[in-house]
């Protein structure tokens, strides 16, 4: 008899607890039943059975099986959504990081990407310098990520190898009489200057190399000489060149615009002087050249050098006096100057 009654009270918590669940279940189907009841084809959920579906599932353990209308994933995905409703108004309503002016994060990216070689702490520097008061650590988060070693522009490299390259061509010129005379120009790239020029009827390997040699026995020996593939540059020439201690960058063949600098000089002599005249020998040549390099090296001004003349002019301010005009290659060109009155 003991026994029995002990069996009974073991009983009563188990009936208790399927009680709830029945009434938790029930409970879950009126809601949805509720729902399907509404006029629509597609049951739509509003705000309130979310939030009911929610409360539900974080106190019964079986809600799963009691949902027919919207799949448990869905639910998950309204708790995880909710949480992160959550957590950003409560952020919303504290203080939290202060935001990047656009301006200043778009003026980190343009340093970075001009200094390929600064990192965060450098460029962090320069803006402490400019007023702007920052943290080092937010100049490293609006800095671009670098997936390899930085690397200088094109733009740094030449400016930094420019003053040890020369380059040298040939152009041809025909005279009154009809004979064709070669004219041998050697260019320094730093200040766009024609460092040596000469005029013959029949270049040689011989000729050409003396040519090098009287352009730089007395000046600076550049590093590297550019020129193309003609045949005059023969075994003597080559080894007058190196001889010097110059090395030389032959450009591909039929590719003048790998040697840009001595063509676009070379266009430069025949649009403002040499289309004009008409040349009657080489010494006439010759002294046609010296005057127009005269004023090609002393006053006529090159975009390249920032409007300056490759031997550099001085800014004549008004209190100098009035401007004057003084010709230049016969007259083709001329020369702008202040004298006082």
């Amino acid at each position: 008899m003991m026994l029995t009654i002990l069996r009974l009270l073991c009983l009563i918590p188990t009936a208790f607890r399927l009680r709830s669940e029945l009434a938790l279940e029930n409970l879950a189907l009126r809601q949805q039943l509720a729902v399907l009841n509404r006029q629509h084809r597609r049951p739509k959920l509003q705000r309130s059975d979310r939030l009911f579906w929610l409360f539900l599932s974080r106190f019964w353990a079986d809600w799963k099986e009691a949902l027919i209308i919207v799949k448990p994933e869905t639910v998950l995905r309204w708790r995880r959504k909710r949480f992160a409703l959550y957590w950003s108004r409560l952020s919303r309503n504290h203080g939290g990081r202060p935001t990047t002016d656009r301006e200043i994060r778009e003026l980190i990216r343009r340093m970075a990407k001009s200094n390929p070689l600064w990192g965060a702490p450098r460029v962090h520097g320069e803006l402490l310098k400019l007023g702007i008061n920052i943290s080092e650590r937010t100049v490293s988060r609006w800095m671009p990520r670098r997936t390899k070693p930085p690397s200088q522009t094109w733009r740094a490299f030449l400016d930094n190898h420019v003053g040890e390259l020369v380059s040298m061509d040939f152009f041809t010129m025909p005279t009154a009489t009809f004979r064709v005379l070669f004219v041998l120009i050697i260019l320094a790239h730093d200040r766009r200057k024609i460092v040596h020029f000469n005029v013959t009827e029949h270049p040689t390997a011989e000729w050409t190399g003396q040519q090098i040699v009287e352009a730089f026995c007395e000046g600076k020996v550049p590093r590297f000489l550019i020129r193309d593939r003609d045949g005059v540059y023969g075994l003597t020439f080559q080894d007058r060149v190196k001889a010097l201690g110059i090395e030389e960058v032959v450009i591909a063949p039929r590719s003048p615009w790998q040697n840009p600098y001595s063509e676009r000089v070379i266009g430069s002599l025949r649009r403002e002087c040499l289309d004009y005249v008409v040349v009657l020998g080489e010494k006439h040549l010759r002294r046609i050249m010296r005057h127009y390099l005269s004023y090609y090296h002393g006053a006529r001004t090159h975009l390249a050098l920032e409007k300056d003349a490759p031997e550099p002019r001085s800014v004549q301010p008004p209190e100098k006096g009035r401007v004057v005009e003084v010709p230049e290659v016969g007259g083709l060109h001329h020369r702008y100057e202040r004298h006082a009155a």
